[in-house]
């Protein structure tokens, strides 16, 4: 049962974002508690992006406050991000096709051992804590070694995962993981995110599907041209009134 009279993981407070003349974010409150998904709804040019941008690292806040576990912080880099075990998994850059499944899982991160003054790569290690990762989730993947192409999309989206998982994230954004996979894919994706609530990790589901977002998410964002027009607990809200809210906002 999510708690939302303690501290939210994640606070943000009146957050702009300008870029020369464009005010890309007006005022945005927004925060992520933990074990909570939060469905983070919008079109094209609704401020998504550049919050979560934000958020990790990427760009900074022309004027807001943003906390951490209730402490006022400056995300100032991707590495900062990733210090404060903030993952993201993107729609088109989740994994390398030609790499194997144990490579990308440990992309960027990969674990070392030593022989004397020597540093080498483990990849024993590395295959048999990916192999353990990917049968936690399930993921039906003949052996670490396979090449990520012959992976389905929903199990891409599941290599991606288990890195987030691997490395203890406490926040995982993932940014439009239903788009262009079949109900199968889509199936596999929803289960994950529930495997990492379970687990107690805080997720911001970036879509467009309103439908997908509604099956998984605890609470609901809605932006439009850079202003929050809605802020909904699951049980306060219906997927007919989220489309509602956003076709509104597109027509105005």
């Amino acid at each position: 049962m999510l708690n939302y009279d303690g501290e939210p993981l994640l606070r943000m407070e009146g957050i702009h974002k300008r870029y020369g003349s464009v005010h890309a974010l007006k005022g945005i409150d927004f925060g992520v508690y933990p074990g909570e998904v939060v469905g983070l709804i919008g079109d094209n040019g609704a401020g998504k992006s550049t919050l979560i941008e934000i958020i990790t690292g990427v760009h900074q806040p022309s004027e807001g406050i943003v906390y951490w576990n209730g402490e006022e912080t400056v995300i100032s880099s991707v590495d900062k991000a990733r210090a404060l075990d903030i993952e993201t998994v993107y729609q088109d850059q989740a994994v390398v096709d030609d790499r194997s499944v144990a490579q990308n899982v440990f992309l960027g991160r990969e674990l070392t051992a030593s022989i004397g003054p020597f540093d080498f790569l483990d990849k024993s290690t590395m295959r048999e804590e990916a192999e353990t990762l990917t049968r936690e989730l399930g993921l039906d993947i003949a052996s670490p070694n396979q090449e990520v192409r012959f992976c389905s999309g929903g199990e891409k989206q599941g290599v991606a995962i288990a890195r987030a998982m691997y490395f203890d994230a406490d926040l995982v954004i993932l940014d439009e993981p239903t788009t262009a996979l079949a109900v199968t894919g889509v199936r596999e994706v929803m289960k994950f995110i529930e495997q990492l609530k379970n687990a107690g990790t805080s997720c911001i589901f970036i879509t467009h599907n309103i439908q997908h977002g509604y099956s998984i998410s605890d609470r609901f964002v809605v932006l439009s041209r850079g202003e929050k027009l809605a802020d909904l607990k699951h049980e306060e809200t219906s997927p007919d009134e989220l489309e509602e809210i956003q076709t509104r906002a597109v027509s105005a």
